[in-house]
């Protein structure tokens, strides 16, 4: 089994940055792809970045281009997530996941490892 425990999550004002971790164990990390997705309450959980196994492949969903950034340090096995910019519209859970697979793909039933979540509160 793999565990995922995210951090870093808090309450920031609009404008503001935040970085998220997500520390892996109990699979070979380097091997499978992550992404990061977030949820807000009465609404589907969404897909925010993916990033492949090696770390040269990235993916964003539009209203994050170029204000988030993914990356991932296998040698600590551990993925991050660079929030700058933020705003109250990214107010959700955050969670990571570890996918099935190398590629870097942004579909959750690509997905068989979540962590807990973290929250993230960009208030006005």
């Amino acid at each position: 089994q793999v565990q995922l425990v995210e951090s870093g999550g808090g309450l920031v004002q609009a404008g503001g940055s935040l970085r998220l971790s997500c520390a892996a164990s109990g699979r070979t990390f380097s091997s499978y792809a992550m992404g990061w997705f977030r949820q807000a309450p009465g609404k589907e959980r969404e897909s925010v970045a993916a990033i492949d196994w090696s770390g040269v492949t990235t993916s964003y969903t539009d209203s994050v281009k170029g204000r988030f950034t993914i990356s991932r340090d296998n040698a600590k096995n551990t993925v991050y997530l660079q929030m700058n910019s933020l705003k109250p519209e990214d107010t959700a859970v955050y969670y990571c996941a570890s996918a099935r697979g190398w590629a870097a793909v942004r579909r959750t039933y690509e997905y068989d490892y979540w962590g807990q979540g973290t929250q993230v509160t960009v208030s006005s």
